[in-house]
């Protein structure tokens, strides 16, 4: 008998109403940041908005993950454990986590998944988070196929979540101290002030220009044609980037993703959503029509110098591609569509950009248009001829997903009407197999006509419910009357049975033991060395190495920052994307070899290349020099 396989779609939140259109669109499951401790300090909810969202969601049997994945001071230990209490009674599934001390204190029975600022990265990381208890990790972005699969393999009981959409940090989630470096805002601590969206003059060994971009932004990561790949490989959730996206990105991309699985299902037995009924859509999903630097699939099939992951142009959104100029004046500009049946085309007020002769991306918005005739909002802008045009503003697309409900989530139901001996039943069971019934004493009276239509019509009013009406089966050994109000109140009462049943696997008890996630830690780190990029915060996430037999601890980069540190960690490497790999490129001695970034303020970062393990380094050159 085959084993079918529930896959998770999990999408982001900004707050609560944006986490409710995510389930609405078609998403299994939510995570969304709490008050604090979140690694997006900018995406914040309290505890009573988050319930409500639980509350929604687990009617669909979908689940809510909270964020409080940032390195935590000693003062701040209790409060969070505060904190991941109220979560709990307010009924929420899980916690993303990244701090260790957070398997050493005592908190609830609530699932713990290693947050991808663990850095999670190898077979040895994932055995040892597995060995102190976590269910579930989230790989770091950066591993190929065969690298997940690895793990999968050596790890077959640690559920795998995998991002599959959204925006990339270029170093290693977790090991990035560039903007503390910069600004004094930690990345670990959820205040990234996004250092790698930054423009950078590029020099070589003796500080001569090479150029000027943006040379540490990459693209986007879309990885929606190879969702069956990553499955087989191992990966159970796919993960949406986004926690600080508006609410028709959240609507956009998950209703995509949705989409693109339901078809995957429908040809694969084997698998199925983790949570329950069928979103229908009002608009046609389309990743490019939402933010996006252009698109990669991110290493997923291994390293190559073919492949395109920069967006060394503009950190900014370039959107879908609509074709060519074909003729350009002052303010005005004739497209060639790459659409030669124009079902797509611009309309006023749609935003398009370009690169200038220089390279680099410009915009505005199109005041008018008049069949291929795009009318500027200045005369001043020109256009180069034969350039690709992008549109990254869909004014008529984002106005229909900003207005009016987009999706409606239902679960099928079938319903029975039966006689009992003081009255009458309705029996209800959904498509998943839950099962619910209600009854009214109401005296037998019987009726002058058929009432098979209006009790099937009374009983199918399911309205506003989660619900839709499928078979309704009348079993009666006589044709009886009864008024419609009564009618009425056997569907929603046996409807209102049918919620609670569904709701029942998630309710909490109240007054459970404490329990600490991880007492002892496994002695998997015999005499290894904890450097800063542990990011070790408080004394509790120390003694929990110690007591894994780690030999020397240090403390985080944001407790004692360092001289010469390295400040980011990438598999993102300037010489493999310039044409100047040695290991890939023939030919390149002769070229410029990049080997500092310099800031606009005149900040330099040296690069450090490790070819054997294809990383570059990126460090604060200038803090050792001061």
């Amino acid at each position: 008998m085959t084993q079918i396989r529930p896959i998770e779609l999990l999408s982001p939140a900004k707050d609560c109403d944006c986490g409710i259109e995510a389930v609405k669109h078609g998403a299994d499951a939510v995570y969304i940041g709490a008050s604090a401790y979140g690694a997006r300090a900018a995406a914040c909810n309290n505890v009573k908005d988050i319930e409500r969202l639980v509350k929604f969601a687990h009617e669909y049997g979908a689940k809510v993950y909270v964020t409080v994945n940032t390195i935590l001071k000693d003062n701040e230990l209790l409060p969070v454990q505060n904190l991941i209490w109220d979560l709990y009674y307010a009924g929420v599934d899980a916690l993303l986590v990244q701090d260790m001390a957070l398997l050493s204190i005592p908190l609830p029975q609530i699932d713990i998944h290693a947050s991808t600022q663990m850095d999670v990265r190898s077979v040895e990381t994932v055995r040892f988070l597995s060995s102190c208890g976590i269910k579930r990790v989230v790989l770091a972005r950066e591993l190929s196929l065969k690298e997940i699969s690895d793990i999968h393999q050596a790890c077959p009981d640690v559920e795998l979540e995998a991002f599959v959409h959204g925006a990339l940090c270029v170093s290693y989630s977790g090991r990035c101290y560039a903007s503390e470096c910069c600004f004094g805002r930690s990345a670990n601590r959820g205040e990234c002030a996004q250092f790698c969206r930054l423009q950078f003059d590029l020099l070589d060994a003796d500080r001569n220009l090479i150029g000027t971009r943006h040379y540490l932004s990459l693209k986007d990561m879309n990885r929606s044609g190879y969702l069956e790949e990553m499955i087989d490989a191992g990966v159970s959730s796919f993960k949406i980037e986004g926690r600080l996206k508006d609410v028709t990105y959240v609507k956009n991309i998950t209703a995509y993703y949705s989409r693109t699985l339901e078809e995957l299902f429908m040809k694969r037995p084997d698998l199925t959503r983790s949570s329950d009924g069928i979103s229908i859509v009002s608009f046609t999903p389309d990743p490019y029509k939402s933010f996006n630097r252009g698109f990669t699939d991110y290493y997923l099939h291994g390293i190559s110098a073919k492949e395109d992951i920069c967006s060394f142009e503009s950190p900014k959104s370039k959107g879908q591609y609509m074709g060519t100029v074909s003729r350009s004046s002052a303010g005005v500009v004739s497209v060639n569509y790459a659409d030669r049946s124009k079902t797509d085309v611009f309309n006023n007020g749609d935003g398009i950009c370009y690169l200038n002769g220089d390279g680099l991306l410009e915009g505005c918005r199109v005041n008018r248009v008049e069949r291929d005739m795009l009318y500027l909002p200045d005369k001043k802008i020109r256009i180069p001829h034969k350039a690709e045009i992008f549109r990254n503003f869909d004014q008529k697309f984002l106005v229909q997903l900003q207005h009016g409900n987009t999706a409606d989530r239902k679960i099928n139901v079938d319903m029975t009407v039966s006689e009992t001996a003081d009255g009458f039943m309705v029996s209800v069971t959904d498509q998943y197999g839950y099962s619910a019934s209600y009854s009214i004493e109401q005296p037998k009276e019987q009726a002058r006509t058929s009432q098979q239509m209006n009790i099937k019509v009374q009983l199918s009013k399911l309205g506003e419910t989660i619900f839709s009406p499928g078979s309704i089966r009348i079993d009666f050994d006589n044709e009886w009357f009864i008024p419609s109000s009564r009618l009425a109140e056997l569907r929603r009462g046996a409807l209102s049975n049918l919620l609670k049943e569904r709701m029942r696997k998630f309710e909490r008890t109240i007054g459970i033991p404490e329990r600490v996630l991880c007492p002892k830690p496994p002695e998997q780190l015999s005499g290894k060395r904890i450097d800063y990029s542990y990011n070790v915060m408080n004394s509790v996430a120390e003694n929990f190495y110690r007591a894994a037999g780690a030999g020397i601890v240090e403390p985080a980069y944001e407790r004692n920052k360092r001289d010469g540190a390295v400040i980011m960690t990438c598999r993102h490497c300037l010489r493999r994307a310039l044409g100047s790999c040695y290991k890939e490129q023939t030919g390149v001695a002769n070229k410029p070899q990049p080997k500092y970034l310099r800031m606009n303020d005149g900040r330099v970062f040296e690069l450090e290349f490790d070819c054997r393990n294809c990383q570059m380094k990126v460090l604060d050159t200038d803090s050792a020099q001061r």
